[in-house]
C-alpha cells in the first residue's frame, strides 16, 4: 500500500481468518491493514480439516490449488468402539470432483499460503509486532491505539471499519464488552490435541476416526501426506498440565490400537485446552466487527468452528464490498452480525455439542439404536445421494449477503 492510500478496514489478529479477510478486501481493490501483536505468523498446527462451505471461501480468494497441492481429500470418516470396532461412517470420494469437496491442512501451512498470496498485493499493508492498547469511534472512522516492542507510547491508527479477528482471548472483543463477557459454557472435559506418527492404516482405520466411551473417547485423523495424525483425547477436569503430559503415555497404551508403547509412536507436538462454547453479544458495535474465534468458540470435532470462522470472513468480505462500492448502506453490517450469530445458534452450536456429546455420552454398545445420525450414516453406506446430502449439508452455514446491495 503507498503511503497515500489509506485502508478502508484495518484487520487485527494475521491468523488464517483475517488474513484470508485482507486477501479478499485487497484483491477487490479495496485498501486493508492488517496487524498482529506477534512478530511472525502463529507455527501452531491446530485445526486441519476444511468443509465445503470453508473451502469455498479458499477458492475464490484464490488460494485452493495451493491448498491442494500441499493438503489432501479425506477419504473416509468413521465411528468406532474403543476396540476398533467399526459401527458407522461416510466415504468422502462420493463426492467426486466436487469442486468445493473438503481438504485437509494443518492450519500453520494454510496460514502460509495466505500469506504469501497477500504480500503479491500492493493494496494490503501488513503490520506485525502491534499491540492494541485502546480502541475508539466517532460516527466517522474507527480507532486502535497500539504499541510496539521497541515504542511504548501508543500510535493511532484508523480506517471507516475495524474487523477483530485477533481469537479466542480478543482484545478487540473485550475492548468492546469486557474481559469477562464472552457468553456460553465451558465443557468439563479437558482434551489434549497430539500431532503423531503412528500407523492405524495397518489396522484397517478411516483418513479419520471417532471413538465413542465414557472414558476414553478420542479422535484419530490422517493431516498429512507423510503419516501423521492428529489424536485428541478426552481427560476428566481438574488435572494439571503436568499430570496430562505425565498420564498421556498410559493414555495412548490403553486406547490406541495395538497399544503401542512410546517408542512405537513419534509425538511431534502436544497441546492439552479446555473447550468452550461461546458466542459474542453482537458481531458489530458501530465501526467495529468481530469474526472467526473472537466472535464465537466450539470444540473441534467436525471442524466447525474453523469453518464457520472462515464463513464468517467471506460473509464479512461481501458486506463491506458493497458498502465500498456504494451498492449497500452500512445496515448491511447489522446483518451480518444478526445471520452469522444465527448461524452460530443454530448450526455451528447444536451440532458441534451433539459430535462432543455422542463420543463420551452415549453407550457404544447400543449407540446404533439411539442416534439417528449413526443410523442416517450406515443408510447412507448404500446410498451415495443420501452420502452427498449429508456430507454438504455443512453449506447450511453459507448466506448470500449479496441480495441485500441495493438494487440498481
Amino acid at each position: 500500500m503507498t503511503g497515500k492510500t489509506e485502508p478502508f478496514v484495518v484487520v487485527v489478529g494475521a491468523g488464517p481468518a483475517g488474513l484470508l479477510l485482507a486477501l479478499l478486501l485487497a484483491r477487490s481493490g479495496i485498501p486493508v491493514q492488517i496487524l498482529d501483536k506477534s512478530t511472525t505468523l502463529d507455527d501452531q498446527p491446530r485445526a486441519t480439516h476444511y468443509s465445503p462451505p470453508a473451502v469455498y471461501e479458499l477458492r475464490r480468494a484464490g488460494v485452493l490449488d495451493d491448498v491442494r497441492l500441499q493438503g489432501f481429500s479425506p477419504g473416509a470418516v468413521a465411528w468406532r468402539k474403543l476396540d476398533g470396532t467399526y459401527l458407522a461412517g461416510l466415504d468422502n470420494t462420493v463426492l467426486g470432483d466436487y469442486e468445493d469437496r473438503m481438504v485437509c491442512l494443518p492450519l500453520n501451512h494454510l496460514g502460509k499460503i495466505i500469506y504469501a498470496h497477500l504480500q503479491r498485493e500492493s493494496l494490503a499493508t501488513v503490520s506485525w509486532d502491534h499491540n492494541v492498547v485502546a480502541i475508539g469511534q466517532d460516527e466517522g472512522k474507527a480507532w486502535i491505539d497500539v504499541t510496539t516492542s521497541k515504542d511504548s507510547k501508543p500510535r493511532r491508527l484508523s480506517a471507516p471499519y475495524i474487523v477483530g479477528c485477533d481469537g479466542a482471548n480478543s482484545q478487540i472483543r473485550r475492548a468492546l464488552f469486557g474481559d469477562w463477557e464472552f457468553p456460553g459454557t465451558t465443557w468439563d472435559q479437558q482434551l489434549v490435541a497430539t500431532n503423531t506418527y503412528y500407523d492405524f492404516s495397518r489396522f484397517g482405520w478411516k483418513d479419520a476416526n471417532f471413538i465413542i466411551d465414557p472414558e476414553h473417547f478420542y479422535m484419530a485423523a490422517r493431516i498429512s501426506n507423510d503419516g501423521l495424525w492428529r489424536v485428541t483425547y478426552g481427560e476428566s477436569g481438574g488435572l494439571t498440565r503436568e499430570e496430562l503430559l505425565e498420564r498421556q503415555p498410559g493414555k495412548f497404551r490403553q486406547i490406541l490400537p495395538g497399544h503401542p508403547e512410546p517408542s512405537d509412536y513419534k509425538i511431534v507436538s502436544i497441546s492439552p485446552y479446555r473447550v468452550h462454547q461461546r458466542l459474542a453479544e453482537s458481531m458489530r458495535v458501530g465501526r467495529f466487527l468481530l469474526a472467526a474465534d473472537a466472535a464465537h468458540l466450539c470444540n473441534p470435532f467436525g471442524g466447525l468452528g474453523l469453518t464457520g470462522g472462515l464463513v464468517d470472513v467471506g460473509g464479512l468480505f461481501d458486506c463491506l464490498k458493497g458498502i465500498f462500492d456504494g451498492r449497500a448502506d452500512d445496515s448491511i453490517l447489522d446483518k451480518y452480525s444478526e445471520i452469522r450469530r444465527t448461524k452460530y445458534e443454530t448450526v455451528v452450536n447444536p451440532i458441534s455439542s451433539e459430535n462432543i456429546i455422542r463420543l463420551f455420552g452415549a453407550n457404544p454398545d447400543t449407540v446404533l439404536q439411539e442416534d439417528k445420525f449413526l443410523q442416517m450414516c450406515l443408510k447412507a453406506e448404500n446410498d451415495p445421494q443420501l452420502s452427498r446430502e449429508i456430507q454438504q449439508g455443512v453449506n447450511d452455514l453459507q448466506h448470500d449477503f449479496t441480495q441485500y446491495y441495493q438494487k440498481k
